[in-house]
C-alpha cells in the first residue's frame, strides 16, 4: 500500500512540475490572448498521456541504492567539464555518456555494471545546469541526492517512455532550486 502511494505521489509530482514548466514557458514567450487556450490544450494532452499511456508495470521494482550512488559522480564530472573546462553542457554530457557506456565492457556478465551508464547519464543531466541556477557544488550534490531518491522510487514508472532520466534530473534540479530559494533568499 505504501509503495502504491509513493508511485502515485511521484506521478503527480512529475505531472505538476511539467505543467508548471509548460505554463512558465508559454506565459513568458507568448504574448497573445490565446495563451490560456494553448496552456489548457497542452495540459489536457499531458494529462491524457499520463492516463492512457502504460507508465508503470505491475511489478514494483526498486533500484538498489548501490546503483544510484553514482549519480553524483556523473553530475560532478559533467559540471566540472562544463564549467571548469568550458566544454559546454551538451559536449560535457556527451563525454560522460560516451565514457560511461564502456563500463559494462569491464565484465559483460555483471548486471550491476550494465546499469551504471544510465545512472551516470542521469547525473550528467544535473551537471548540465547553468551556473545561474547551480552556482556551487553543494547544489549539484543536493540535486544528485534528490535524483537518486526519485530514481529509486520510480524504477518501475515511466518504462518505455523516453526521457525518464532527463525528467528525473529536471525534477531534482527544480526541487533543489526551490529549497535553495527558500533557504538562501536574497
Amino acid at each position: 500500500m505504501a509503495k502504491k502511494k509513493v508511485r502515485t505521489f511521484i506521478i503527480i509530482l512529475t505531472l505538476l512540475i511539467q505543467l508548471l514548466f509548460l505554463c512558465a514557458i508559454f506565459i513568458e514567450k507568448l504574448q497573445s490572448k490565446y495563451v490560456p487556450l494553448v496552456i489548457i490544450f497542452l495540459c489536457l494532452l499531458l494529462l491524457t498521456s499520463y492516463v492512457k499511456a502504460p507508465i508503470h508495470h505491475r511489478t514494483n521494482l526498486y533500484e538498489h541504492i548501490s546503483i544510484v550512488i553514482w549519480i553524483p559522480a556523473g553530475a560532478l564530472i559533467c559540471y566540472f567539464l562544463n564549467h571548469s573546462y568550458h566544454l559546454g553542457p551538451v559536449i560535457s554530457a556527451g563525454v560522460v555518456g560516451t565514457a560511461t557506456s564502456f563500463i559494462p565492457v569491464i565484465n559483460k556478465k555483471s548486471t550491476y555494471l550494465k546499469q551504471l551508464p544510465a545512472t551516470f547519464y542521469c547525473g550528467a543531466f544535473i551537471g548540465m545546469t547553468s551556473l545561474t541556477i547551480a552556482s556551487t557544488v553543494y547544489f549539484i550534490l543536493a540535486a544528485s541526492f534528490f535524483a537518486g531518491v526519485l530514481l529509486l522510487v520510480s524504477k518501475s514508472l515511466f518504462n518505455g517512455l523516453g526521457g525518464k532520466l532527463g525528467t528525473v534530473a529536471f525534477t531534482a534540479v527544480t526541487i533543489t532550486s526551490f529549497i535553495f530559494f527558500l533557504i538562501f533568499k536574497k
